[in-house]
């Protein structure tokens, strides 16, 4: 009796472990995420803020823009999304009550000023492009795809 109790049990772990290698294989195969790589720009120059994709079922995902105009989105929606290109934090409520900026003495020249902004990132986005119906439309096919997005102003 003490034998068969043993080769049940065997049998038992063998089945287990052929249900966890098959579930696992199920679980590591075709599941791809839709990833949209891109550069922001507008006039040739890297714009700064962020970019919102909104797909099917209202599904959105947003991707701040890197210092180099670049950005990713990571599980999109596949068909039709709106795009918006939004300055940085534009969705979030105003906070006030904090002290003023400090602006160095130097950068009082505008020419200053105009290049610390194009230090800290580039262009702002054109005010049009925030809306959430600006006609700006990409369709996610699946995978990774590549989509550029030059601004006019």
């Amino acid at each position: 009796m003490n034998n068969s109790l043993g080769r049940s049990l065997s049998r038992l772990g063998g089945s287990f472990l052929l249900f966890a290698l098959v579930a696992g294989i199920g679980c590591s195969g075709d599941n791809k995420k839709n990833v949209i790589t891109g550069k922001v720009t507008l006039n040739n120059q890297p714009v700064s803020g962020e970019v919102v994709f909104t797909g099917p079922g209202n599904k959105v995902i947003a991707s701040p823009i890197a210092l180099d105009g670049t950005y990713a989105i990571m599980d999109a929606a596949t068909g039709e999304n709106n795009i918006q290109v939004k300055k940085m934090g534009a969705g979030l409520p105003k906070v006030g009550g904090g002290p003023a900026p400090v602006i160095p003495k130097d950068t009082k020249d505008s020419s200053k000023m105009t290049e610390m902004g194009k230090a800290a990132g580039g262009a702002e986005p054109p005010e049009k492009y925030a809306a959430a119906n600006n006609g700006l439309k990409y369709t996610v096919k699946g995978g990774k795809e590549t989509f550029n997005i030059e601004l006019t102003p």
